[in-house]
């Protein structure tokens, strides 16, 4: 039987590439966007779940009641606890406080135990999410720490199907791969498959105002000067990943929260595509690299779409919650006048 399969895992993987026709018209490359939405869990974190529990369980590391401990904002922790299901392990995760309630409540649909800790700590604070799930896996009998900042699976897990999708459906044409860098694991691994196919594939990083990444990439330093809060999910550090392969990215572009949620509102708009809070700030880090870099008719980008919309609707496309940011008063394309609703009395 045809696309037929024994389970939800079958369909992670071999998504989808959209030509972008509106949001990049002044630029004279061919864009396309790589929509992980595509995946079952709705993101590109679905290969990594299902990449490292099925390496444990063939090390015999998971068994019958195991538990699966992760630290996650949010599109890690859904992978996961959608992985836990069909397998049968029990899932426990901890995250940021800037995680929305409705991330949260998903995460609980799927049976997941959700502990809540401060974002705005130092990493190696014991309230972090990162220490609080290192405790919670140490303290729990039969379980397994997933570790996805410093994980060498989570890199594998790109450098096995999103590199190889990426050339195939470009023909190997791709000429820049442009990606969200939290745990850096899709950019690491898709670049080091592209870079082994053609070294001149020029591997962008975007990273968050407010994240250490740029700098450190740059400089070979972490400069606490840099961090701040920020509001982006999933995309930035304040501390550095073992799975981000400094040596595999060409360049970082650094994006704010501003511009990136009007360019996620934008894309919605005018390409139709329902992406989350990294669907605009990869698209912003185009727009700003080639304000700065030549691009020609011939070149080929991919932008890896993370995850979809449906985990904003009370964020980025809120305008309650974008007027309490500032950003709809500054909104300098003025797409805000679109989103208003009429109420007829």
């Amino acid at each position: 039987m045809s696309n037929v399969y024994d389970n939800i895992l079958g369909l992670i993987g071999h998504t989808p590439m959209v030509k972008l026709n509106t949001v990049t018209k002044d630029i004279p490359a061919t864009v396309y966007a790589k929509l992980e939405s595509y995946n079952p869990g709705h993101s590109t974190k679905d290969r990594i779940a299902l990449h490292i529990i099925e390496n444990a369980e063939k090390k015999g590391l998971l068994k019958e009641d195991s538990v699966v401990v992760e630290t996650t904002s949010g599109n890690t922790g859904f992978s996961i606890a959608m992985v836990c299901i069909i397998k049968g392990y029990k899932c426990i995760l901890a995250v940021s406080d800037k995680t929305k309630p409705e991330k949260i409540s998903y995460l609980k649909a799927l049976g997941a135990t959700v502990y809540i800790c401060p974002a705005n700590v130092a990493a190696d604070d014991p309230r972090s999410y990162y220490e609080v799930a290192k405790r919670i896996a140490s303290e729990t009998p039969n379980s397994v720490y997933i570790n996805q900042y410093f994980n060498e699976l989570n890199i594998d897990a790109h450098y096995q199907t999103t590199g190889p999708e990426i050339w195939e459906q470009t023909e190997g044409k791709v000429t820049h791969l442009f990606a969200c860098t939290g745990t850096g694991g899709t950019l690491s691994g898709s670049g080091k498959f592209l870079k082994e196919k053609n070294p001149d594939i020029k591997i962008i990083g975007v990273d968050a105002d407010g994240s250490i990444l740029k700098t450190y990439h740059e400089t070979g330093e972490i400069h606490k000067e840099d961090v701040h809060p920020y509001q982006i999910e999933g995309m930035g550090k304040n501390l550095i990943p073992a799975a981000l392969l400094f040596d595999k990215i060409d360049e970082f572009v650094r994006v704010n929260d501003e511009m990136s949620a009007y360019r996620t509102r934008e894309i919605a708009l005018k390409e139709a595509i329902m992406g989350g809070y990294t669907t605009g700030a990869v698209t912003q880090a185009l727009i700003q690299y080639s304000q700065s870099h030549e691009l020609t008719k011939d070149d080929m980008i991919v932008l890896i779409f993370p995850d979809h919309g449906s985990r904003y609707i009370t964020k980025v496309y809120s305008d309650k919650w974008m007027a309490e940011q500032g950003f709809v008063n500054n909104c300098v394309h003025n797409y805000d006048e679109v989103f208003k609703t009429e109420f007829i009395k």
